[in-house]
């Protein structure tokens, strides 16, 4: 999909009124507020947004336009923003460069103060010429600086030309190019049972602790870091919801991640769970021993394990290492927002547990839930403290297990560590909606318009922030929610980083194909990243697939944002391009969460699924498999090519392919590998890794020649999306031949020398 792009901001711009364009008045508001009324579709043809769609996108978005005199005085509105004298409350910078303020402000040939961070002032002459935008000389300081100008103050946001990449980070290991590993949280495995060692296992979901045990196997093969799936918050009052690109809150983390035994330790574990008697221990078993992640129940039991934890603490009459200071220091750090999030998840499990519908969504709870500061919701706050506590502690602990992680992989050699995950948005009813409510587009979600793969569009039920509020607000959300997720690691992915500079909004009355184009502000939104970039000493990985405009892959090589090179996508109309000739900005995977593994993909595994769920039919099907086999001769000469693979195509068993349509029955088992694909997996490796890509990235899955993806877009039960468990225990994960053997070539040709003892 194409539409008019470029670099502009969102926003307002000095354009010809709609009388001078031939515009209508709502066609006119619209382009004024970054919706492109006209764009291209995925067949090159031209579309124009229709009139009761952009109504919808614009009352969204706070600018009324029931008829054209609404219009009117809603770009009236947007005129007065840019009137002369008018500052927006942050404009951002590059450092060493001129600082560009609004061409509107008419601050031509003013002095200035600037208040930098570090407490040094400057006295500055802003630049004189009227033909262009007013603009500060250089400032070689990065930071959030104040700037003292004509009776305002602003926050002056300088930025590094770039982000910290990765090549950055690497230097410190001595390596020009590193490997990644890549793994789901939550299928993680950590502890057999062992409960006469005090040791009961996971109880069924993946946890910190497994994370950091993973992250000390990888350092052990070089590895410079570890990719995980997002930790953001989700719906604790209903555990069942699973994919973590649909949290609650980008601004804080799931709960049901925290390792109980890592709270107050093993023995306390042991207590709580022999207090809850032999059902909940029987039921801890049997979550473990589970193939696949019950997120109801499982999540249910770690919730109830933690409540009886935090009991435990509140009754510490001598503190262990100053536990109770240190949670009192994170409540004062975490401050309204922390409080607002607790609040939220305080409020929808009481109405849970009086069976209220709606529970988790506050557009549901009334005028006495609209906020965080009704005078119910105070009371609330008053009478429920101890419940609001709770789900505080609850963050601290997941903060204290994300932070021991990203430890653990640092002190095991990692040039990274922990590389977290960014979703693109947030659902509209959720925590960061509510307590955010003035930076989010209420009634618009984030999705995509009808293209081959999804003629009827896509509509991913996310809230988005609007991009007027943002720059009214000076970036405030925004930048919470950037800090507390390169908070979590080394590094950071954005999913759909395309969204920096639009998204696909969608009316909740219309349909995905109802939504139009709306423009965000790039520019700015790029210098923070690269700002808060610095400041966590953070990579940033931008997930760019998908049809990218024109120049964008540009921008973000010279921005410091790394894309995704794809395996799967690396080709031409003939054949798959060589490792040689893939980007040397871009990291190198073999496949992601949304697409199949190597041993999947060669196996068809994926075909079979859609098949099965009768998302093809019989001609379909044959047709899949038959340009399948085509790809797999295609790619598999490509290995021989590149001297990572030798003889015949590999071919896949007919005990593999029936294994491949798995029945009910069979999906509570761990997968195993496909033994007949462990050459294409082995192949697929090396070749990723003969890329010029600064990092390669590999997920358990292919190291463990897994053949089911975690995750088939498109489709629900009974394909277990998110629900995948790997086969082993930590440590126990790689025992196998095969995968040592590949980490081992990941090693010699991508890993950090081991340290000096």
């Amino acid at each position: 999909m194409r539409e008019t792009w470029g670099t502009q901001q969102a926003g307002p711009r000095a354009v010809p009124p709609a009388a001078a364009t031939g515009e209508s008045p709502l066609h006119a508001l619209a382009r004024e507020a970054g919706i492109a009324v006209r764009w291209t579709d995925a067949y090159d043809q031209p579309q124009v947004v229709g009139g009761e769609a952009l109504r919808a996108i614009l009352e969204a978005l706070g600018l009324p336009c029931a008829g054209d005199g609404d219009c009117r005085e809603s770009l009236a509105l947007l005129a007065r923003e840019q009137a002369v004298g008018q500052l927006p409350p942050l404009v951002t910078g590059v450092q060493h460069q001129p600082v560009e303020l609004p061409l509107h402000s008419g601050l031509h040939g003013q002095s200035c103060r600037v208040e930098l961070e570090n407490g040094a002032r400057l006295t500055l002459l802003i630049s004189g010429d009227v033909t262009r935008a007013p603009a500060i000389p250089p400032i070689d300081v990065p930071g959030y600086h104040r700037l003292l100008v004509a009776g305002h103050i602003l926050t002056l946001a300088i930025a590094p030309p770039r982000c910290y990449t990765v090549a950055d980070a690497l230097k410190e290991s001595g390596v020009e190019r590193g490997w990644a590993l890549s793994a789901q949280l939550y299928s993680l495995r950590s502890d057999s049972l062992k409960p006469s060692r005090n040791v009961y296992g996971d109880g069924g979901i993946g946890h910190f602790s497994a994370l950091g045990e993973l992250a000390q196997l990888a350092g052990g093969y070089g590895a410079a870091a570890l990719a995980m799936s997002p930790v953001h918050a989700m719906f604790g009052a209903d555990p069942g919801r699973a994919s973590p690109y649909s949290p609650s809150s980008r601004l804080f983390v799931n709960p049901l991640l925290i390792d109980p035994a890592a709270v107050l330790g093993e023995a306390a574990q042991a207590q709580v769970l022999a207090e809850g008697g032999s059902e909940m221990i029987a039921g801890h078993e049997r979550l473990q021993r589970e193939g696949l992640v019950d997120w109801a129940r499982a999540g249910a039991h770690r919730m109830e394990l933690l409540r009886r934890l935090y009991a435990l603490f509140r009754m510490e009459s001598t503190p262990d290492g100053g536990r109770q200071a240190a949670f009192a220091a994170f409540k004062l750090d975490g401050g309204r927002a922390l409080r607002a999030h607790a609040l939220y998840e305080a409020y929808s499990h009481a109405l849970a547990a009086r069976g209220e519908p709606g529970s988790c969504d506050w557009r549901s709870w009334g005028e006495a839930g609209s906020h965080p500061d009704t005078p119910q919701m105070r009371a609330f706050a008053q009478q429920q403290g101890g419940e609001i506590d709770f789900h505080m502690f609850l963050q601290w602990q997941a903060a204290r297990g994300l932070a021991q992680a990203q430890k653990q992989a640092r002190d095991n050699g990692m040039a990274i560590g922990l590389i977290a995950d960014l979703a693109v948005g947030a659902d509209n009813g959720g925590s960061q909606a509510w307590s955010h409510q003035q930076e989010i587009a209420a009634g618009l979600t984030v999705g995509a318009p009808p293209d081959l793969l999804a003629p009827q569009g896509q509509n991913w039920g996310l809230g988005a922030f609007s991009p007027l509020a943002l720059r009214r607000s000076g970036y405030q959300g925004y930048l919470a929610m950037l800090r507390a997720c390169f908070a979590q690691g080394g590094g950071l992915r954005i999913d759909h980083v395309l969204g920096l500079n639009r998204l696909w909004l969608v009316p909740q009355r219309l349909g995905a194909e109802g939504g139009a184009y709306v423009r965000y502000p790039l520019q700015d939104m790029l210098r923070l990243i690269a700002l808060e970039s610095w400041r966590h000493r953070s990579v940033v990985i931008g997930e760019d697939l998908g049809t990218v405009p024109p120049g964008f892959d540009r921008v973000l090589d010279e921005s410091g944002v790394a894309g995704i090179r794809v395996l799967w996508f690396q080709r031409d109309k003939k054949t798959f391009l060589p490792p040689q000739s893939w980007s040397d900005k871009a990291i190198a995977v073999t496949t992601t969460h949304d697409l199949p593994t190597v041993a999947g993909w060669w196996a068809g595994a994926d075909i079979a699924w859609r098949a099965r769920l009768g998302q093809t039919d019989a001609a379909g099907e044959s047709e899949a498999y038959r340009a399948r086999a085509a790809d797999r001769q295609a790619l598999w000469q490509r290995f021989i090519e590149q001297g990572v693979a030798s003889g015949p195509v590999p071919a896949v068993s007919a005990e593999e392919a029936q294994a491949m349509t798995e029945t009910a029955e069979s999906l509570a088992q761990p997968p195993q590998s496909l033994l007949s694909c462990a050459p294409a997996v082995d192949a697929a490796l090396e070749f990723i890794a003969a890329a010029p890509a600064p990092l390669a990235v590999v997920p358990v899955e292919d190291v463990l020649g897994l053949p089911q993806q975690p995750n088939l877009p498109g489709l629900t039960d009974p394909h277990p999306n998110w629900r995948r468990r790997l086969p082993a225990d930590m440590p126990q994960l790689f025992s196998s031949y095969e995968a040592r053997a590949r980490l081992e070539r990941l090693r010699r040709t991508r890993g950090a020398p081991p340290k000096e003892a």
